[in-house]
């Protein structure tokens, strides 16, 4: 029963995220569902890229602002912040990957984990 919690709440986290993005005008969001993928690292990855570091950036702290006004949460780590050109963030079960367009399409993180179920969102 707690792992079904757990769940219910990464999925929330993940939506969340989502808005996040969506507030920023944030491109291409997919929601990777890594839940049934033995030896997954998240139960959701949710990936998105922006055009400038200026709006990978401004993604990034809406993201944040998102999920701790609703759950109070922080993420756990983040990366990236420095370059903005890779911003991640890790909320333990779910983790935002935030790209420049031309890193988005060199590291294709999505394509390594080709097995996962996704959803795909509608930019705002």
């Amino acid at each position: 029963m707690v792992k079904s919690k757990a769940i219910n709440e990464s999925s929330y986290i993940s939506e969340l995220a989502v808005h996040g993005i969506q507030e920023k005008k944030g491109n291409e969001i997919i929601r990777l569902d890594l839940r049934n993928i033995h030896s997954s690292v998240a139960d959701y990855f949710v990936i998105c890229h922006a055009d400038s570091t200026t709006q990978v950036k401004a993604i990034a702290n809406s993201v944040e602002e998102e999920i701790y006004k609703a759950t109070k949460q922080e993420p756990r780590h983040k990366e990236g912040l420095e370059h903005a050109e890779w911003i991640l963030l890790d909320y333990f079960d779910v983790v935002i990957h935030i790209f420049r367009t031309d890193k988005r399409e060199y590291y294709g993180v999505e394509d390594l984990w080709g097995d996962a179920e996704i959803k795909y969102y509608k930019s705002a």
